[in-house]
């Protein structure tokens, strides 16, 4: 099939983002490109020594109202609209020279209402009209005209002008789709700010129309189930240490499940920053984590809890993998996947040896978790909410009993608690020592959940006796802690704010445990 190659004879430069636009304009003119662009741009190609033809000049018709008014005109349109062998005479007629290249990216609206003191005002006058217009207009006449809003896109085009001296069609045609994403996100944007905001600059949480747009990333193997087909889908830019911004080294592709639970590890293991965490995940639940002087025997820990729900885990760490984990690992367990920020390469011949073992390398984990929305699909609509990205500080914590938590079971509790935060509701965990010592999840019942807890325990051999209990929401009736004391449970963390609360404190006071409440719940649906 043929390439349907387009020479370049003359293209339009008019950009925000000024990133390799001197490299893009000087390959250009060392291949006869004539060169038109406007404004900032085309005084700093000038300044390069540039042979540049201002747009007003190839308009004949100046800018006007402060530059708002300076490529909306029939002689740049008409140049990228024109299409060939039908428009030639119409173009000729009016001394209409076609446009065989654009480059352009809009203003920084989106970086200007990032700013925490930016007003309508601001950014009103960073919505971009003439670019949107002319990158839709090229792309729509993408049989002609090539047209590019992505610095990373330059490189590969210059390239591939230079060898065969033209575009193909099929790149004409990847470059036009992302064009028009490009002009959809950014209307998308303005959209969500403007709905968000009336004209007295009052903003809500959440705007009237909510469009967001996302980049495909990968086919997956199969959705949740092999009958259901699925795709991996990142937004734009995503931050190191997330699944987002993460990228497999070797391994089998990925499913669904595997993305979903490498997700699920990662965020539970970044709530401890400080000292060396392992976290094992099975079906979207940490079934084991703990915290050591080295991953190593995080790891051994965090195993320990359930080595059976461990088999065919999904493990998470905090830190760089070395050769001696990567080691311990496979000497212990099957694992479908493993994801941290970094590993040694003795680590990585290590797993090279099992070829199917998924290995995800996250990037560097964040300082702190930031802000950022949580999206789920419902019949018709969609939900959409902060993430849960709070963390209580044990020192705000209100203790509740009479005794108060020994300091082994004050550090126990803020361990458990932030294991608990990312256990499916309702939630129950049992730590000691830094290790999970049960995980009771997704359960109708509390009580439910806390008697899988201890049956988990019992299963791995580990002894519930002296262990704390974190619950991720209150208990509405004293059998929860009464069933904790018999399994040998001697504090208790959870939110409060039952109307039994004093019910349940009274409980806690007979048993003689130590119990916080935190005031804040973490369920997780």
């Amino acid at each position: 099939m043929a390439q349907n190659r387009v020479p370049i004879r003359r293209v339009l430069i008019s950009v925000s983002d000024k990133t390799n636009i001197e490299m893009l304009a000087s390959g250009l003119s060392r291949l006869g490109v004539e060169i038109l662009s406007t404004g900032g741009t085309a005084k700093m190609l000038e300044n390069a020594g540039l042979v540049v033809t201002e747009i007003s000049e190839y308009t004949e018709f100046p800018e006007m109202m402060d530059g708002r008014i300076k490529t909306l005109h029939p002689r740049v349109h008409g140049a990228l609209l024109g299409r060939n062998g039908i428009d030639d005479e119409v173009m000729q007629k009016h001394g209409i020279e076609g446009i065989d290249l654009l480059v352009v990216n809009l203003y920084p609206f989106e970086s200007t209402i990032k700013k925490a003191d930016a007003t309508l005002e601001q950014a009103i006058e960073n919505i971009d009209i003439g670019g949107p217009a002319m990158i839709r207009a090229a792309a729509k006449n993408h049989d002609r005209v090539t047209v590019m809003v992505n610095p990373d896109d330059y490189e590969e085009m210059l390239d591939e002008l230079t060898t065969y001296g033209g575009i193909s069609h099929a790149n004409r045609h990847i470059l036009a789709a992302k064009a028009f994403a490009h002009t959809a996100r950014y209307d998308g944007l303005i959209a969500n700010y403007l709905s968000a905001i009336n004209d007295t600059e009052e903003k809500t949480d959440f705007p009237r129309y909510f469009t967001n747009q996302f980049e495909h990333r990968s086919e997956l193997r199969y959705g949740e189930n092999p009958h259901q087909k699925a795709a991996f889908y990142t937004e734009q830019n995503p931050p190191a240490g997330t699944v987002g911004h993460s990228w497999q080294i070797q391994g089998k592709a990925l499913s669904y499940n595997n993305i979903a639970d490498a997700d699920a590890a990662l965020s539970c293991v970044k709530e401890f920053k400080d000292i060396p965490a392992c976290v094992i995940v099975k079906h979207a639940n940490p079934c084991g984590v703990a915290l050591e002087s080295n991953l190593t025997l995080a790891y051994l820990k965090a195993f320990a809890t359930d080595p059976t729900s461990a088999f065919g885990g999904v493990l998470a760490f905090n830190g760089e993998v070395s050769a001696k984990t990567a080691e311990t690992i496979l000497d212990k367990q099957f694992a479908e996947v493993i994801i941290a920020p970094a590993y040694e390469k003795a680590a990585l011949k290590v797993f090279a040896t099992k070829k199917n073992l998924r290995v995800i390398c996250c990037g560097d984990l964040p300082e702190s978790n930031q802000p950022w929305m949580m999206y789920k699909r419902v019949s018709g609509g969609l939900l959409v909410q902060d993430a849960d990205t709070a963390m209580i500080d044990l020192n705000d914590a209100q203790v509740v009993t009479k005794r108060k938590p020994k300091p082994a079971e004050l550090s126990d509790m803020g361990f458990a608690w932030k294991v608990g935060k990312w256990v499916k509701s309702n939630a129950i965990v049992y730590a000691k020592d830094a290790q999970t010592i049960g995980v009771g999840a997704g359960q109708m019942s509390r009580v439910v959940s806390a008697r899988i807890a201890s049956i988990k325990a019992d299963d791995a051999g580990l002894k519930v006796t002296g262990s704390v209990m974190a619950s991720d929401a209150f208990f509405p009736f004293r059998d929860g802690i009464d069933a904790a004391a018999q399994a040998g449970i001697t504090a208790v963390i959870q939110p409060g704010g039952s109307i039994r609360d004093e019910e349940v404190i009274q409980a806690a006071n007979e048993h003689d445990m130590a119990m916080i409440f935190t005031g804040m719940r973490h369920f997780n649906h």
